[in-house]
């Protein structure tokens, strides 16, 4: 029988909900105690979703002059700069250290790249708001996906809320012919793999560190994507290397901000605020782009967003009733 193992840092009794690997977090995680500051970590995971659309708008700059896996790449260098420097002048070589599954922290890395990549070229093809509003069906996935590999009980409520939110799916990607195939299709595969990565890092439980998982995401991804550069890389000009900049700082000052959350607030209610990508999405492609989201757009958003919130909600009370099962750290 899978029994529930608190991941590190989170009181027990809380629902785990995984913070985005999207940079590196440069401290060493508090493995005890808590003193729970929920406002202090709500407005952390407002910062840090605000820098997690930031990236996003970041990458559909850069999109029209190149390619998806090239800008991925250069998002995982230069959030792994940071990382070249503190572990050797700081003597941080722990940060480094797999203490299990190293295979499966190798294959989440292998997985976040692909999904990093699938998130980049669905921007490039999608308004900011339309693709974020897909990208959002993750939460949806991670039961599914609990249930199936986890042995995790999904009641009706959930598998209510499941079916109501790719309702949303639907609407959104108008089923009509008037869509972008291609866009949509990669923004459902970016939140498919992001909810396996959610699943993996349960498997993990408490024995690796938040940025040991990032140092090898980063690390792989750079590892993965480099051979393939001489082909389609290009030189960035002058006026992006600002926009190269920004796509990696915002990607490791969102991982700063999303861990400083998930220390001080609840899981449930610091996850909530991952739905404030849609405005700030929206905000973006009306005043840089000239895009505003149809109606169906923000009717699937809100009906996504909804259902969303209905499961996280709902893991949350059972996790509180002891009722969530999770693999133990040695499972």
């Amino acid at each position: 029988m899978l029994k529930r193992t608190p991941p590190s840092g989170e009181p027990s009794g809380q629902a785990q909900v995984e913070a985005p690997p999207d940079g590196p977090e440069l401290q060493p995680p508090d493995l005890g105690q808590t003193q729970d500051l929920p406002l202090f970590g709500m407005m952390a995971a407002a910062g840090a979703f605000f820098m997690l659309s930031s990236m996003s708008l970041f990458a559909k700059l850069l999109s029209g002059t190149h390619h998806p896996i090239e800008i991925a790449f250069w998002r995982n260098l230069i959030a792994l700069l940071p990382f070249l420097v503190i572990i050797p002048l700081f003597g941080r070589g722990d940060i480094m250290r797999v203490k299990s599954k190293p295979g499966v922290v190798i294959t989440r890395s292998i997985i976040a790249t692909l999904s990093v990549i699938c998130l980049f070229a669905a921007f490039a093809l999608l308004p900011l708001a339309d693709a974020t509003a897909l990208v959002f069906t993750s939460a949806l996935f991670v039961p599914v996906f609990g249930f199936f590999f986890l042995g995790e009980r999904v009641g009706p409520y959930r598998w209510s809320a499941i079916l109501v939110g790719f309702v949303g799916v639907i609407i959104i990607a108008q089923p009509t012919g008037d869509w972008n195939a291609t866009g949509v299709a990669l923004s459902l595969a970016a939140a498919v793999l992001n909810a396996t990565l959610a699943t993996m890092l349960r498997l993990l439980g408490r024995t690796e560190r938040p940025e040991t998982l990032t140092f090898y995401l980063l690390f792989v991804g750079v590892i993965l994507v480099a051979p393939i550069m001489p082909f389609i890389g290009t030189m960035p000009s002058r006026d992006e290397i600002g926009l190269l900049i920004g796509l990696g700082a915002s990607g490791i000052f969102m991982q700063l901000f999303i861990s400083t959350a998930f220390k001080y607030a609840p899981a449930a209610l610091a996850s909530v605020f991952s739905y404030t990508q849609i405005i700030w999405a929206t905000l973006f492609g009306w005043a840089i782009f000239a895009q505003w989201p149809a109606t169906h757009i923000l009717v699937g958003a809100m009906i996504i967003i909804a259902s969303s919130i209905m499961v996280i909600l709902r893991e949350h009370y059972l996790a509180r009733k002891g009722k969530l099962a999770r693999p133990a750290a040695g499972d």
